[in-house]
Formats: structure tokens, sequence, C-alpha cells
């Protein structure tokens, strides 16, 4: 199996090997950026080897010591460190460690933005006086693949380079990995993709009620190789009523707001059966600069 790669237009490439599915963009000097999609792109040819090797280690319970060698396995490791009361193996943070370890090759001078998008986990570049348009699909079970028009997205949000913020993710029970939720989306913006990832995973999986409407079974018979063994993961839920839907986002949104207290996100969007709850950020964010105004650069899907 051969790593991928395909221009999609002046400005965005297509790398795919294997599960791992991205969308690379950068904007600078030209030869800058063609050196920087160049340099990432031999990386990403080493990724997904590297990440087989130690795949064994990597779909075991967080511990107290890391029990990975490599610098994308380890950065997946760091992420859900602090989620180690619970059950959380570091495969909850594998698209956004990815994502981080790519986008580091961009973070040069000449190269004024950047982002990789991994299957919606995305890692950005902004330097001083940039900022980034990040578009929010909330509910993934909307999407058809046949539309070739322009996605309507739910909202959106502006990244700016003075945020304390590098990463998106979004977890949700119709996403690529399974959900102990029933967020239809549980988007977080962090300070770096891993840490979004991670923490992306812990509050779509907070966003839970108890209810004869929401069907679940052993990950291990959705997957055979699920790091989740028997654990019971979402894989239906009816219309439920409102105030049921509330209680599961407000579950959620308290969550959210601990990770935030102990300073692991920035800000949070929570989506379910039409209700959305936005945890704003704890602080105040001064707005980018007249001269750099934000534009559209990308979608995040559940």
């Amino acid at each position: 199996m051969n790593a991928l790669r395909v221009a999609l237009d002046n400005h965005r490439l297509h790398w795919s090997h294997g599960p791992i599915d991205i969308v690379a963009e950068a904007h600078g000097a030209p030869d800058v950026v063609a050196e920087a999609h160049e340099a990432a792109w031999q990386r990403f040819g080493t990724v997904l080897g590297e990440l087989v090797g130690e795949l064994p280690a990597l779909r075991q319970p967080v511990g107290a010591h890391c029990a990975v060698k490599g610098v994308a396995a380890c950065r997946m490791w760091r992420a859900c460190e602090p989620f180690r009361a619970g059950f959380i193996t570091p495969m909850a943070a594998v698209a956004g460690s990815v994502a981080q370890e790519l986008i580091s090759f961009y973070q040069r001078p000449g190269i004024e933005r950047a982002w990789l998008n991994n299957g919606g986990d995305i890692a950005l570049h902004l330097a001083s006086g940039q900022s980034a348009r990040v578009g929010l699909f909330a509910d993934i079970a909307r999407f058809d693949p046949r539309d070739a028009g322009r996605i309507d997205v739910d909202g959106h949000f502006d990244i700016t380079a003075d945020m304390p913020v590098r990463g998106v993710a979004t977890s949700g029970w119709r996403g690529r990995s399974f959900s102990l939720g029933i967020a239809d989306s549980a988007t977080v913006l962090a300070a770096t993709a891993a840490q979004a990832d991670a923490a992306a995973t812990i509050i779509g999986n907070a966003v839970n009620v108890d209810d004869a409407g929401i069907h679940r079974r052993p990950a291990s018979e959705c997957k055979d190789d699920s790091d989740l063994g028997d654990i019971p993961v979402t894989v239906g839920v009816d219309t439920l009523p409102p105030a049921q839907v509330r209680r599961a986002l407000d579950a959620g949104v308290a969550r959210a707001r601990e990770l935030q207290r102990a300073g692991l996100i920035f800000s949070a969007v929570l989506v379910c059966q039409n209700q959305h709850r936005v945890v704003e950020p704890l602080c105040s964010i001064a707005a980018a600069p007249e001269s750099a105004p934000a534009m559209a650069v990308g979608s995040v899907f559940a």
C-alpha cells in the first residue's frame, strides 16, 4: 500500500495512505510553500508505518507511563494522558496527532497560513496577523457525497493568530470513530490538533442520557480490532424527546467546562438532534486586524 497524492487546485493537495486522508493547503511565497508541501509529503509517507508498528500498545488504555516510542505515537499518548482516570487509549488522538505532525513543516518564514485537514481534525499554522475561518457542518448524516455543489455549513468560527488555538477536532456517534455518547457532533478548539482530538472524544462521549431510544453494541462486534474492546458504543439513536436531548447536551457542556477550566480546551460547539450548545471561551480575545481579514479555509465534519 503506497501513499497517494493529488493536486486539487493551485493551493490544495489531497494525500491518502490507508485510513489517513488529508487535504493540505498553504499560502505564502510560492517557492517556500512548495518546499513545505514536499517536506510534509515525505513525512506523510512514513507516519502510517510507524503507527502500525506500535499499534498493539496504542490500543491499550493510557497508563501512568508512556509505553510507545515514535514521535506521533508519543504525541497521541500525551494528548490522552489527562483523561486516563477514565478509559481512553492513545487512538483517541490519532487523526489530530497526524495532522499536527505534518503542520510543523509549514511553520517557517514565508508561509502566512496553512492547515492540514485529516478527516475533519485540523492542524493550523497562522503567522502573525493572519486568520482562518473554519466552517462547521454539524450532522454528517445530512451530507451527500454525490452533491458536487458548494457545501452549506451550519456556522463558522474565526481563528486568529493571537488566539491560543491551533487545533480543531470533531467527534460524534456518526463519525469515523466510535462514540459512547449521542452527539451528532462535538467540535473542540484547543491549543493543538492532538489535544482537540482527544478532548472532542471525551466531550462527545459525555453528551449522553439514559433512554431506550439509544441503541448500542459492543465495539468488538462492530469492528473486530477496536481499541474499545467490548465497551458498548452508539450505533443508532431514535428521535428523542427534546427534554432528553437537552439533558444530554447539558451533560456534555458540563464536561466541556471542566476541561476548559483545566486549560485543556479553548471552546466547543455541541450539536444533537437540532439542538446545540456553545461553550464560549473563558477569556476575551482581540479581533483580527482589519488588514488581515478572515477567509474561508475549510470545513469540520463530524
